[in-house]
């Protein structure tokens, strides 16, 4: 798959077959109602949620989703995250499987609650 330079989030899911919109749709429905008050946009040609800076960015591949929790947010779930191929901010969900759209709502959570902490000490 082609990632061709988008406007928005819809264009972005748009530009994948309906099978992958689905899950990418359901992705972010998950991330705006765990951080209700985070604004998207596109970032680095990929889906972002900001409130207080970065809580996550998202993006599909061939075989997988893609999360990116910056290192923090893949440390703090490192354990339940162990199963999935990781790099050092990244996880891969694999399109074959069932998304964890729990665990993605608690990680979610946890970088809002790191980011306003964050924002709380400057």
């Amino acid at each position: 798959m082609e990632v061709k330079k988008t406007e928005n989030i819809d264009e972005y899911i748009g530009g994948f077959p309906n099978d992958v919109q689905e899950i990418l749709e359901k992705v972010r429905m998950t991330i705006q109602k765990a951080a209700p008050d985070s604004k998207e946009k596109i970032s680095y040609s990929m889906p972002a949620f900001e409130q207080n800076g970065i809580v996550v960015y998202f993006a599909a591949f061939k075989n997988h989703i893609g999360l990116y929790a910056l290192p923090s947010g893949h440390e703090a779930f490192a354990e339940r995250l162990s199963k999935y191929k990781s790099g050092k901010g990244s996880v891969q969900f694999p399109l074959k499987d069932p998304m964890p759209y729990d665990l993605i709502a608690e990680i979610v959570k946890f970088r809002v609650k790191e980011n306003l902490e964050k924002a709380k000490k400057k």
